[in-house]
């Protein structure tokens, strides 16, 4: 096995960790304190409820086509500070060649905080 593949490996035990969980946005603005061009969001997770966090998907997405829409998101990082606001989970998505963001979302509308697994 090649040595930088077997840094990179997770065990199972490593993955059952990363709790991915859907929600829906409820609210999205443009991040003016940011670094880099991003949205402010507000994304409900059922049960587990609100988070705030920012995500780098200007390039891709207006404020009012991320209202309502449905994401995956990991919700068990620690807060992490961004300029003025602390971030309380990770949207996940693809990376594009050119940087560009493209969301991960469920194929249909689940209910709100379902784990993905």
């Amino acid at each position: 096995m090649d040595e930088k593949k077997a840094s990179n490996e997770l065990s199972w035990s490593d993955f059952t960790k990363v709790e991915m969980r859907v929600g829906t946005i409820l609210e999205a603005e443009v991040f003016e304190e940011a670094r880099n061009p991003a949205y402010k969001m507000i994304i409900d997770f059922g049960t587990i409820g609100k988070r705030k966090t920012s995500a780098q998907i200007t390039d891709l997405y207006t404020t009012n086509e991320l209202v309502g829409k449905q994401v995956v998101a990991v919700v068990n990082f620690p807060p992490k500070q961004i300029a003025n606001m602390m971030s309380e989970c990770l949207v996940l998505g693809g990376i594009g060649k050119n940087k560009e963001i493209t969301l991960l979302q469920p194929e249909r509308n689940i209910e709100n905080g379902t784990r993905i697994g």
